[in-house]
């Protein structure tokens, strides 16, 4: 599929032989699998990622050939509607398995050159950095009397992204114009809605490798600026938070950058979704804060997140979509411990005691649904070895589902639902933080 050894660039001639660097054998097998490892849906021509291999053997010579002349053409990216927590959808551009293939190439060439440069501010989408750093940097400087945020939300970041500004910004590293023309062809891809390709003239569609890099590097240019005056900020991809002492401080900064990023990126600040405000009446990444009586910061799961779990879990508990209870238990405990993972920085254990009182309690709910009949309650509530009184009052109840779950917890209880094989969350959050 490759050429037998992979092409050795000097160092001198690393600026003007990128692209020989991206299609080296040692390069595409490393993009290769990982594009294999995130599989992903198909693109605009329908290939799925378990062809690509079979479709590399048959095509990379002419594909490798168009790439290194400088006339290889991404095709369009397919549109994907994605619904937001707080209303709305995102627009997600997904590419075909080749173009993410080629993307995650020059990805792994590109990011040695622009991240040692980034700012240490900067957390989202970088090797050996994540959102837990950046909430972590956060509660540091709330600890440190910076208690008042600039919450700064950009309007539809990754669809506005100017392409002349942010090739501006590669060029200045970048000298193979074979790579800066791919780059700038990936931009202006176009995007396929509804089997019409409608032309992009700025934007960087989320969904292809490249992207969150891209992003980076654009927004690069705010991180200095901030960098420069001397604040104290964490930046996760497009969603940046500075910490300032006073609330008069922070609107000076919040009108300063809002004028930055207009006039020098051209990017502009959503103002109903931006402000300045307390950081713990705010969300950032999934999390807020909170300070203890002694002054200590902790940090917690935002309002809005655990909102948006318990939309998942009545998603994934509801009658319609024909699960028994132990089937829904076992999606429960696949998405549960997927979601804990990342939420285990919290510092609030009761939070969790009480999400799983809720989900219990929506267990029993849809197990009472299931048992509408008083005969088959009757038949249930016997086999939990109840007495015989407990059973006929249950049985004959006429509560709404809902009274009815909460008046049931002595007789499906915590251990009933352990034996089910039900995950606690507090639990298995004592587990992870054992382990970290």
């Amino acid at each position: 599929m490759y050429p037998a050894q992979p092409e050795k660039i000097s160092p001198k001639d690393h600026d003007i032989h990128l692209m020989e660097k991206a299609v080296s054998r040692e390069n595409m097998t490393k993009a290769l699998r990982r594009v294999e490892e995130n599989k992903g849906a198909p693109g605009v021509d329908g290939m799925p990622v378990e062809s690509l291999r079979s479709h590399l053997r048959e095509n990379w010579p002419q594909i490798k050939e168009q790439l290194l002349t400088g006339t290889y053409q991404p095709q369009p990216v397919r549109s994907v509607e994605i619904p937001k927590p707080s209303g709305g959808v995102r627009l997600l551009g997904i590419p075909t398995v080749t173009d993410r293939l080629i993307q995650q190439a020059l990805l792994q060439v590109l990011t040695p050159i622009f991240d040692p440069e980034f700012s240490e501010a900067s957390y989202g989408f970088r090797p050996n950095r994540r959102a837990h750093d950046a909430v972590r940097k956060a509660r540091q400087y709330v600890q440190e009397g910076y208690q008042w945020v600039v919450d700064m939300d950009l309007e539809k970041f990754f669809d506005r992204v100017n392409h002349d500004i942010l090739m501006a910004r590669v060029t200045r590293k970048i000298k193979d114009k074979r790579v800066l023309k791919l780059i700038r062809s990936y931009l202006q891809a176009g995007v396929m809605i509804n089997g019409v390709v409608m032309i992009t003239d700025e934007g960087t569609p989320q969904g292809g490798p490249l992207s969150p890099l891209l992003a980076n590097i654009i927004l690069d240019d705010l991180d200095k600026e901030l960098e420069k005056r001397g604040h104290r900020f964490v930046r996760y991809a497009d969603d940046c938070n500075i910490y300032v002492k006073s609330k008069r401080a922070g609107q000076r900064v919040m009108e300063s950058i809002t004028a930055f990023l207009k006039n020098k990126l051209k990017l502009k600040v959503n103002e109903q979704k931006s402000a300045v405000d307390r950081p713990w009446k705010r969300k950032f990444l999934g999390f807020s804060m909170y300070i203890t009586k002694d002054g200590t910061t902790k940090i917690r799961i935002a309002p809005q997140s655990i909102d948006k779990v318990k939309n998942k879990i009545r998603e994934i508990t509801s009658r319609s979509n024909g699960h028994g209870i132990t089937q829904r238990i076992d999606r429960l405990n696949t998405y549960l411990g997927g979601w804990l993972g990342y939420f285990a920085l919290s510092e609030t254990p009761s939070k969790l005691e009480e999400l799983d009182g809720w989900i219990r309690r929506r267990l029993r709910m849809c197990l009472w649904k299931q048992w509408k009949k008083v005969k088959t309650r009757y038949r249930e509530l016997r086999n939990l070895k109840l007495p015989e009184w407990v059973v006929h009052e249950l049985a004959n109840a006429r509560k709404g589902y809902w009274r009815m779950s909460g008046v049931l917890n002595r007789a499906l209880n915590n251990a009933y639902w352990q034996g089910q094989g039900l995950m606690s969350l507090v639990k298995r959050y004592q587990e992870i933080r054992k382990a970290w």
